[in-house]
């Protein structure tokens, strides 16, 4: 298995202790989260169940009797979810002394409108499984806004409860590398970035290449031939997430408008994509909480002048290429290999990738160990003599050093000549002036291949590669 090694670490000792534990795992759809708890316990559980995409009340107590059924238990089909925990019980009881694990995997899924789930769950772990030393129970979901809601910070009686929670994140590229050499993919360093840009570190994409196939026609079966397995996962994506998806999908449409991000103001102004109240700063945060967006304050603004960028991959490629494409060109990726609009979203797609890095750029600059905040800053200019300027990463840090990173995707070297060069020196004069920063400003190039070494090269005090990206921290 790659990665995950804290993860399954923490669920193993979970599993050792002497009461009983609750560890609540969610994090986006397709990051394998069913996979590691699986694997973690060898596919052996007293009890496994899985939720019913889309079901009604009764597929779901349906199917959850059946999952009684093969562990062993048999009973009548439960008509309500208090029968079927008092069942779950019965058969939990009814096991030889010893630690007993329960795993319920897409535990939103199960809470139909007015089923009375939440309040039988509850019940299970409060007024049975907790009182016990002998009950492991790990909850999984993907749609993190429903476990925070229901569980983490549950009004009910699930508040405060859960032992342990696991949010899992999406591969990282060392993970993804490991993934391919696994897999016995022919791919090196800079198609496993280029794959990160439409898959991102999400497993279970990464799981559907082909070794007999390059990156691009992998990315032609997958997203343009006539079945391909992702041409349509954008709707089942935010579907399994949200249950009402409409609204979020709207919000994420007018990010994916604008790279660089929106302010709430500026999602509002898109018209149609949410209005100016409660409801959008709910969906704001289960957009964030479930890593579809981030969150960031430019230079030298507070909270409230945070702006929101989409930061999905998949969400980012399907917008751009995948959506409205209807030219019948089943090789569209491969024929569009030099054309300049591949070429300029690689460019912003490798930022972005960065951006989910930053942990890797700050090592590889030898400040992990420093404070430092990260933002972005961005200049209007007077639109006549000075022209306006954006920085996505800025890290501003405790040693009052200042890191402009610049990041640019190229196939070899990047050369800056005599017009980037002055580009640049306009770009730290503009930032100083403006900023009022104080202390050293480090330029610093994030670039696949490293800098040209010619009379600019020492306007950049420092610079990462794709082999700092790789690096386990």
């Amino acid at each position: 298995m790659i990665g995950r090694e804290k993860e399954r670490q923490i669920l193993l000792e979970m599993a050792q202790a002497s009461h009983s534990q609750l560890a609540v795992v969610y994090g986006r759809r397709r990051v394998g989260k069913t996979f590691m708890v699986r694997e973690t316990f060898g596919y052996r559980f007293s009890f496994s169940h899985t939720g019913v995409e889309s079901g009604t009340m009764e597929d779901e107590l349906f199917a959850f009797w059946e999952s009684l059924r093969d562990a062993g238990h048999e009973c009548t089909r439960p008509r309500d979810w208090w029968a079927a925990f008092a069942e779950l019980k019965c058969h939990l009881q009814n096991l030889p002394e010893a630690k007993k694990t329960v795993f319920l995997d897409e535990l939103p899924w199960m809470d139909t409108d007015k089923s009375g789930f939440t309040k039988a769950l509850e019940a299970f772990w409060n007024g049975w499984a907790s009182a016990r030393r002998d009950i492991f129970l790990i909850v999984c979901g993907s749609a993190a806004a429903w476990m925070t809601k229901h569980v983490l910070q549950s009004r009910g009686g699930l508040f405060n409860r859960a032992s342990r929670q696991l949010f899992l994140e999406p591969f990282t590229l060392a993970e993804c590398e490991r993934f391919v050499m696994e897999k016995g993919l022919e791919l090196d360093r800079r198609d496993i970035v280029s794959g990160y840009m439409v898959f991102g570190g999400a497993a279970y994409y990464w799981d559907l290449l082909d070794k007999g196939e390059s990156l691009s026609q992998n990315i032609d079966r997958l997203f343009f031939s006539r079945n391909g397995d992702l041409a349509h996962e954008f709707s089942r994506l935010y579907k399994s997430v949200f249950a009402n998806p409409d609204p979020y999908v709207s919000v994420v449409t007018a990010l994916g408008r604008k790279k660089v991000g929106m302010t709430r103001d500026e999602i509002v102004e898109t018209g149609g994509a949410a209005a100016n109240n409660g409801n959008l700063t709910v969906r704001l945060d289960n957009l964030e909480r479930s890593g579809f967006i981030r969150r960031y304050s430019p230079v030298g603004r507070t909270k409230r002048g945070s702006v929101y960028q989409l930061i999905d991959n998949y969400t980012l490629f399907w917008f751009k290429f995948a959506k409205d494409r209807d030219d019948g060109d089943e090789n569209f990726w491969s024929h569009s290999i030099a054309s300049p609009a591949r070429v300029a979203w690689e460019g912003l797609a490798f930022e972005r990738v960065c951006l989910e890095h930053v942990d890797r750029i700050k090592n590889a600059l030898g400040i992990s160990g420093v404070a430092s905040s990260i933002a972005s800053w961005r200049s209007l200019g007077d639109g006549e003599r000075r022209r306006g300027a954006q920085v996505d990463l800025v890290i501003s840090r405790a040693d009052r050093v200042t890191n402009l990173c610049e990041m640019k995707f190229c196939n070899g070297e990047y050369e800056i000549d005599a017009k980037e060069a002055e580009r640049l020196r306009n770009r730290v004069e503009t930032f100083r002036r403006e900023t009022g920063m104080r202390g050293g400003i480090h330029l610093t190039f994030v670039t696949p291949f490293g800098i040209k070494r010619n009379k600019y090269r020492n306007l950049v005090q420092s610079e990462v590669t794709l082999d700092d990206l790789f690096r386990d921290t």
